[in-house]
C-alpha cells in the first residue's frame, strides 16, 4: 500500500472503531491496547498500567510477526503470550514506524474479519 492508501484506510479503520465502542478517534497506543486484548483472549477486564503497557507489547510483537521479526514463544501461567525476536528491526525513521504500525494495524483487523 502506498502512504495515501494508509492513510485513507486507517482513517476509515478509526471510525469503524470509535462507532463500534462510542469512543473517540483512537490513535495508534488505543488499537495497540485493543489488539493486545484480543491477542491475550481472557476478555474486557481492568488493567493497571503496568499489564496496559504489556498488552501494547503483545500487540506490537503480534503485528511484527507478520514480518517474520518475532516468533510466539508460548503462554506463561496465567495465559499472557511471550514473545521472542528472531530477526533484527530495521532502525526506521519515525515517519515510516507510523506508516508501518498502521499498516500493520489495518492488516490485523482485515484478517480478523476475514
Amino acid at each position: 500500500m502506498t502512504p495515501a492508501e494508509i492513510n485513507i484506510k486507517w482513517k476509515e479503520l478509526q471510525e469503524r472503531i470509535s462507532r463500534d465502542f462510542d469512543s473517540d478517534t483512537p490513535d495508534v497506543k488505543v488499537m495497540l491496547f485493543l489488539i493486545g486484548v484480543q491477542e491475550l483472549g481472557q476478555g474486557p477486564k481492568k488493567f493497571s498500567k503496568r499489564q496496559k503497557e504489556e498488552l501494547m507489547h503483545i500487540a506490537t510483537c503480534r503485528l511484527m510477526s507478520m514480518m517474520g521479526f518475532y516468533e510466539l514463544e508460548g503462554l506463561d501461567q496465567d495465559g499472557w503470550p511471550h514473545w521472542k525476536l528472531i530477526k533484527q528491526i530495521p532502525n526506521y525513521t519515525l515517519l515510516e514506524q507510523e506508516l508501518l504500525m498502521k499498516s500493520l494495524i489495518i492488516n490485523y483487523f482485515e484478517e480478523l474479519e476475514g
